[in-house]
């Protein structure tokens, strides 16, 4: 029976949990923009304190690997690593829009249909992968500019397409159809909470000490231009 530490970081919410035995115990949430380097030690206190337990009592940390935003994504990493460091416990990592997906209640999926989870890249852009009703990844990670057939091409025609996170929104709002069915705009680490213990128990665990985050993209980093001299 394994206790899991579940950090979410790969958008705006900052996300919690704790899980065990592949149960969820507890999550807390904050969704202050660019707040997760002052909130994030602050969640993980307030759900451990929760459920009477403390970082040494953590078998794993699971953690959200991206794609995502770059400055959120190294702070959940950067936070999973030095509790993994700090208490011996493992590292796991799964890829942010699986964790989109698995936020979809699966039972009213049917097998013609596919989810679609969207993370907004900023303008017309989102990351994005198409996954069927058994949650395995038919379509991988993407960088796909929004357009009214932009999935037509690997998608057949049938069945409804299930669509969540921070890019879906957008998506509904330019081109409605009756075949689309919008879901969460934002992820959970409770989301987590399956994958998190099925990896455990197969001793799928990260290498801390080369690990990064899946960025998909370099960082959009501006330049000055004021002289400093």
């Amino acid at each position: 029976m394994a206790t899991i530490l579940q950090l979410e970081t790969s958008g705006e919410v900052c996300s919690v949990a704790i899980s065990k035995d592949a149960k969820l115990l507890t999550f807390s949430e904050s969704y202050e923009n660019n707040s997760h380097t002052g909130v994030i030690t602050i969640l993980i206190k307030q759900c451990l304190d929760d459920v009477n337990l403390s970082l040494i009592d953590i078998d794993a940390v699971a953690v959200s690997g991206g794609p995502g935003s770059y400055t959120s994504l190294r702070v959940g990493v950067a936070t999973a690593k030095g509790i993994c460091y700090g208490t011996g416990c493992r590292l796991i990592v799964i890829d942010s829009l699986f964790i989109l997906a698995s936020g979809i209640n699966i039972k009213m999926i049917k097998s013609e249909d596919v989810i679609i989870p969207m993370i907004d890249a900023r303008r017309m852009e989102v990351y994005t992968s198409i996954f069927n009703n058994k949650l395995e990844c038919i379509f991988q990670t993407e960088s796909v500019i929004l357009e009214e057939n932009c999935f037509d091409k690997v998608l057949s025609s049938s069945g409804q397409r299930h669509i969540c996170g921070s890019g879906a929104l957008k998506y509904v709002n330019m081109f409605p159809s009756e075949r689309v069915t919008l879901h969460h705009q934002s992820t959970s680490a409770k989301f987590m909470t399956e994958m998190a213990h099925r990896l455990f128990k197969a001793a799928v665990f990260t290498d801390l000490a080369y690990y990064s985050p899946y960025y998909f993209k370099a960082p959009n980093i501006t330049k000055s231009l004021k002289k400093l001299f």
